[in-house]
């Protein structure tokens, strides 16, 4: 299938399950009803579940979906693995763990800013641990222990994470739980300013980068010889990735399978080429981050299941496919 097609198919999908995320949820509106709460001459009640509860959830989980997919894809690009996913270096432990420390103080509460910012916060320190063990003495970065490094800082929080819940509350291990499944109900537009001011800029930079991804999939010596400024290139594209992945995590908690199935999925359907796999990645991840949300939203109405919940149920069985059908085609 070609990019162009499959790109209009991915426009024409994000368009639809976005409006339907609109009209249907716990109080499903007539076309009417949204028409009028949007002008400004409907019901006051209807106004305030379309423009302050279901526009901010559905374009929050759009830039995080398609901040998931680009993340996704840039890291199976630099790691040369198509099973790497956002969540590799650690980023989910260091996020969970400034999230479950402000709850454990009871200072989520005191912000709709409180959370978000500490879960980023988190999240920039494992980014900076584990850069700064990856980056030798001189100057050179190694992936290998790039990923190591990951592992190691991701058990470290994990430890952090069990310790704080050992120590607190009921109220405060389920609030916890809860965060880390990932969730979409705490949108607004303060959420959506947060993740939008991140994912956008961060997007496009790693699409200007199209070119040099491709050549660092082939491998770092090719990439080297064929022009191409690898550590420059590396370290740009890590980071960037690894704070849009912070950004989308602060905002949502963990939500897993996005980064990791969606770019997977594109490779096999339009190659390996950036220029038009990250684009894809970003429709492609904000389209099934949306359709898994509305789900979430509509299977037990009015109980809202955790978005990483139906994430995980999805991507799972979808993922095993693709699997098997790649190793019966090699």
């Amino acid at each position: 299938m070609s990019k162009t097609k499959l790109g209009s198919l991915l426009v024409l999908a994000l368009i639809g399950i976005g409006l339907l995320s609109v009209f249907f949820g716990s109080v499903p509106l007539l076309i009417s009803e949204v028409w009028a709460a949007l002008t400004g001459n409907g019901q006051e009640a209807h106004r305030d579940i379309v423009v302050n509860l279901r526009l901010p959830r559905i374009l929050l989980a759009g830039f995080v979906g398609g901040g998931l997919g680009v993340a996704g894809a840039t890291f199976q690009a630099l790691l040369r693995n198509p099973l790497a996913e956002p969540y590799i270096l650690g980023v989910s432990g260091g996020a969970s763990f400034g999230a479950v420390l402000i709850l454990s103080m009871g200072l989520a509460a005191t912000s709709s800013w409180t959370l978000p910012l500490a879960a980023f916060a988190g999240a920039l320190l494992a980014i900076f641990l584990v850069f700064r063990v990856a980056i030798s003495s001189g100057g050179a970065m190694d992936v290998r222990v790039l990923l190591l490094s990951g592992v190691v800082i991701a058990a470290f929080f994990s430890a952090c994470i069990a310790f704080i819940l050992s120590i607190s509350p009921a109220r405060t291990v389920q609030s916890a739980i809860l965060w880390t499944m990932g969730s979409l109900a705490g949108a607004d537009w303060d959420r959506v300013v947060i993740a939008g001011v991140y994912t956008m800029p961060a997007t496009l930079m790693l699409i200007s980068l199209a070119r040099s991804l491709n050549l660092m999939a082939i491998g770092e010596e090719t990439a080297y010889y064929l022009g191409a400024n690898v550590e420059g290139v590396k370290r740009i594209s890590l980071v960037v990735a690894a704070l849009i992945t912070a950004a989308s995590v602060s905002v949502a908690g963990v939500i897993g399978f996005v980064g990791l199935v969606v770019p997977h999925t594109l490779r096999i359907l339009v190659g390996s080429d950036h220029r038009g796999l990250l684009p894809l990645s970003f429709l492609g991840g904000a389209t099934f981050l949306i359709g898994a949300d509305l789900i979430a939203r509509l299977v037990l109405s009015p109980i809202e299941i955790p978005i990483g919940v139906i994430t995980a149920f999805i991507g799972v069985p979808f993922f095993l496919v693709l699997l098997r059908q790649s190793a019966a085609t090699k």
